[in-house]
């Protein structure tokens, strides 16, 4: 997946060098790269439980959320674009995957146990994993929790921009300065999740991070305009609340399937999750003028507080890690 991205990458420095680039060029090659991350990100996440004991899951989560904050790549990227051609930046992704690459080579990733399983195609494959997934009720439950918690964070995710613009009256620094700020909170937040590694049941952890999350973002929406101030610091706290939420997720999926399903779970999971997010992201580009981009705040944050209680009102889910735990003791 890695060497396919970074194919991508090298055709999109070529077509620079060349100086026959077109937008559609990049739509289709940013496609393509998104293809690869589809089958890079279930593959790295269903390894994990492979190298690695069950109690630092979570902790491996947190920290490859720390990973993922990239708070110093677009500022990075500026400063590339400043001092050389296009093609050469894009060639350092393409020398990025080499290294990648390169390093997997020394790296041993054992092969799960083999069951018999009937799949013969990649739709039979899935549909083996769909069942898998189904049969754990509690798991089934939670999923489609963070799929809905998807639904509205994702929109307001894309709103985040026009609120420092419109609503506190921003600048392009202002505005850049929120991302940066969220991408500092969500390297904090999962530093200290690979540090704690705190001893709570993952679900728990989840359902308390999904309210905390949708209280600030609700908070955000109830803001004066004179307020940046306070929401800058409320960005910092979405950013750290993130990994608390996406990590144990993350481990909890990894514990509650075999190793031979995980792939086909994540996959399953992150291509379902995508069409509910395409879904808010339309509705809100039609609602937003007419609603007012604060009042959208405020209701996806009280609908994910929402969310987050009626999960924990489903028996499945409460009782999920639980006997694990009897069987511990």
């Amino acid at each position: 997946a890695d060497s396919f991205v970074a194919l991508c990458s090298g055709v999109i420095a070529l077509l620079f060098y060349l100086d026959v680039v077109e937008l559609w060029h990049i739509y289709i090659l940013l496609a393509l790269r998104s293809i690869g991350g589809s089958f890079h990100s279930p593959a790295m996440k269903s390894s994990i439980p492979l190298l690695a004991p069950e109690k630092e899951l979570t902790r491996i989560a947190g920290i490859n959320q720390a990973i993922q904050s990239n708070i110093g790549g677009p500022a990075l990227g500026a400063v590339l674009l400043l001092a050389f051609d296009m093609s050469v930046v894009m060639l350092l992704d393409v020398a990025g995957a080499i290294i990648a690459c390169t390093s997997l080579l020394f790296v041993y990733i054992p092969n799960p146990k083999k069951e018999n399983i009937s799949a013969k195609s990649v739709l039979n494959d899935m549909r083996d994993g769909f069942h898998v997934i189904m049969r754990n009720r509690g798991v089934s439950w939670v999923m489609v929790t963070e799929i809905l918690i998807t639904f509205f964070v994702l929109p307001i995710v894309a709103l985040m921009p026009l609120m420092t613009l419109h609503t506190f009256s921003g600048t392009a620094y202002q505005i850049s300065l929120i991302e940066t700020l969220f991408g500092v909170g969500m390297l904090a937040g999962g530093a200290l999740l690979g540090i704690w590694n705190p001893k709570i049941r993952k679900i728990l952890m989840i359902a308390f991070s999904y309210a905390v999350l949708g209280l600030a973002l609700a908070i955000c929406g109830m803001l004066p305009g004179n307020r940046y101030v306070f929401f800058a610091i409320l960005t910092v706290v979405q950013g750290l609340i993130v990994p608390f939420l996406s990590g144990p997720f993350t481990a909890l999926l990894q514990t509650q399937f075999k190793p031979i399903y995980l792939g086909r779970v994540f996959s399953l999971f992150d291509s379902i999750s995508l069409f509910p997010s395409i879904i808010g992201l339309l509705v809100t580009s039609f609602v937003a003028d007419s609603l007012g981009i604060g009042n959208i705040f405020i209701y996806c944050g009280f609908a994910i507080v929402l969310t987050a209680i009626l999960m924990m009102c489903i028996p499945s889910v409460r009782n999920l890690e639980k006997e694990e735990i009897r069987k511990k003791k």
